[in-house]
């Protein structure tokens, strides 16, 4: 099969590096959720090459992923694990680092909430969690062209939507979480970085 591509994953992916490179270390376990078509994987594993990088996604997109995972052919790269939201259990192990792009509004806020509960449990003091998107400031979007990608969600999925970030951050922090940044991205989008506190 062709191998999927996103020009976003594309425009994205070294300014995403720039950030978390100030809080990757080596030897460390990292899940993706939501891999996507394995873009993102592909150029940030490479980037840290003793970081174990987990790749999980819907079965629908496996495929797609092993495609970029075996062309890459970097020995810290794992998975795809099948993890979907509200039906899958956590991967069972012990991940210092989760991160996660475009896909809270592709979620339902409901599978949101799921979400920040499952990495509020499995998630040990000092984890930390990277949030890549769009989102919303006090209700309002932050351009047009949000408001119109927002509208594109809604009108394929009533329950998708770009999230609040006071909405998100309120979640996380009921799940145990504190927030350490919130980066400004190109395009619009947001990186959000939160720290797991003590249980």
């Amino acid at each position: 099969m062709n191998k999927p591509y996103s020009a976003a994953v594309d425009r994205n992916k070294d300014p995403i590096y720039q950030v978390v490179k100030q809080y990757f270390l080596q030897n460390k376990l990292l899940l993706e959720i939501g891999s996507g078509t394995g873009q993102h994987a592909v150029y940030l594993a490479e980037k840290f090459s003793s970081l174990d990088w987990v790749t999980s996604d819907v079965e629908e997109n496996h495929n797609g992923i092993k495609e970029w995972l075996k062309d890459a052919k970097l020995k810290n790269i794992k998975g795809p694990e099948t993890f979907k939201v509200g039906i899958d259990d956590f991967p069972k192990k012990s991940f210092d680092y989760v991160f996660t792009a475009n896909t809270l509004h592709i979620m339902s806020w409901k599978e949101n909430k799921t979400l920040f509960k499952l990495l509020g449990k499995r998630l040990r003091e000092g984890a930390l969690t990277f949030i890549y998107g769009p989102f919303n400031f006090g209700g309002n979007f932050t351009s047009d062209s949000n408001e119109e990608f927002d509208k594109l969600l809604k009108d394929r999925d009533p329950k998708s939507g770009i999230r609040n970030f006071e909405d998100v951050s309120k979640a996380m922090s009921a799940a145990g979480f504190k927030l350490l940044k919130d980066y400004e991205m190109p395009s619009n989008n947001r990186l959000l970085v939160f720290e797991r506190l003590p249980h």
